[in-house]
């Protein structure tokens, strides 16, 4: 029978003296619980003599952002420890160490990212991160390359997939993604001012098949191991290093949703310099430097999975003449169509971002909104007609000066 509880700080300390070479046999370890997400208890244990420190992560078998109401499965924490050695074993550095886990306590101690700051804040607060289109690139193109039927053989990828069923979680964004936004759910969650532009999402009958289309390859395409949920704030950065944590949200699904999170949370941020840059000229350049981060991500995630496929790909019939450019292209058009429906969702669903909710001025907060939407809406029903990432930047920059 499971001993399962959420632990306390005492106890998270416990585990943290247990794990061997991280803390010395002499000082006293302090405990602060950190966590500022929906799902986890997150403890942060230090050690003042020797500055060690680490993350005792574990599952709450509910959201915190609803209560015991919506249980969730603590396998998740499973799922998270297993995703995070499969991405350090394709993309080594890209993410933090894990130490230990426990399934029955559904917990997790890794490494203590603290010299990082999570990117969404980062960003908030102006920052510029040389690095991060080659560092986000190489891990998408390695992560998603080698656990897809092309870099991986198709029987052992079946196998892996069990390990990997995820409905829970799936649950979650299967419904605040690609359903309750277009309809008059009790989950959305909107700002007064937006009356008429959720009431006219959820009569968008066109909007609508576009996004019916991207729900049946979330819930069907299973092309690759996702991360599944990877936005800024799933991303601890600094200007010489980047850090993909929190993969609990980890299945089988279409590359294109990984890919497009990133860029999602890029536009969302994009929207928001209505308040963040000070003048029109400072919004233009931070404008400029997301879309050429978006632009350089795509570019390199497409040289480097090509590059994958070319030097390591296990599929004979997949070396087919145009089928590689073929399989690109499909990628884009799905990166653009979830990138759409995810900055969608952070307007009038469930959960927001910091980025837009943090506008003081509901006038400028409310401009903000509605170039999200607007660009996340063309994304979604343009995204079968995209060729090249270079469109999709140009819909964002139309949209911001309309």
């Amino acid at each position: 029978m499971s001993n399962y509880h959420p632990l306390t700080e005492q106890e998270a300390i416990g585990i943290a003296r247990s794990v061997p070479g991280i803390f010395g046999p002499e000082g006293e370890l302090s405990c602060r619980e950190i966590g500022d997400g929906n799902l986890n208890l997150v403890f942060h244990i230090s050690q003042a003599s020797t500055g060690a420190s680490l993350i005792v992560k574990q599952a709450l078998p509910y959201a915190k952002v609803v209560g015991e109401s919506w249980p969730l499965s603590l396998d998740r924490a499973r799922i998270e420890s297993e995703a995070l050695i499969l991405e350090e074993r394709f993309a080594p550095g890209l993410v933090p160490k894990v130490y230990h886990s426990n399934n029955d306590m559904a917990l997790t101690v890794m490494e203590d990212l603290s010299s990082h700051v999570i990117m969404r804040q980062g960003l908030i607060e102006g920052g510029v991160y040389p690095l991060f289109a080659e560092h986000i690139s190489d891990f998408l193109a390695r992560t998603l390359f080698f656990t897809s039927d092309l870099g991986m053989n198709q029987q052992e990828k079946k196998l892996l997939t069990r390990s990997f069923v995820n409905p829970d979680l799936c649950k979650i964004t299967e419904d605040l993604i690609f359903d309750h936004p277009y309809t008059n759910a009790d989950t959305n969650s909107f700002d007064s001012h937006l009356q008429a532009d959720a009431e006219r999402l959820w009569s968008d009958q066109e909007l609508h098949f576009e996004v019916a289309r991207l729900r049946e390859k979330f819930l069907t395409h299973a092309q690759a191991l996702l991360h599944g949920d990877l936005h800024t704030g799933s991303i601890f950065i600094t200007e010489q290093s980047t850090k993909v944590i929190d993969p609990e949200f980890a299945y089988f699904g279409p590359i294109g949703f990984d890919i497009g999170a990133v860029f999602a949370n890029l536009l969302l941020h994009y929207a928001s310099q209505e308040h963040w840059s000070a003048d029109e000229a400072s919004r233009k350049a931070r404008r400029q430097y997301l879309t050429d981060t978006i632009g350089d991500i795509w570019h390199g995630f497409e040289r480097k999975f090509r590059e994958l496929w070319n030097e390591h790909g296990t599929d004979r019939i997949a070396r087919t003449a145009g089928y590689q450019d073929d399989y690109m292209l499909r990628l884009l058009q799905d990166t653009a169509g979830f990138a759409g429906a995810k900055a969608v969702r952070r307007i009038v669903g469930l959960a927001h971002v910091a980025y837009i909710d943090k506008i003081p001025d509901a006038d400028v907060r409310a401009k903000a909104q509605r170039l999200a939407l607007t660009i996340g809406t063309t994304l979604i029903k343009r995204n079968r007609q995209l060729t090249s990432i270079e469109e999709i930047i140009h819909i964002a920059d139309s949209a911001s000066r309309a």
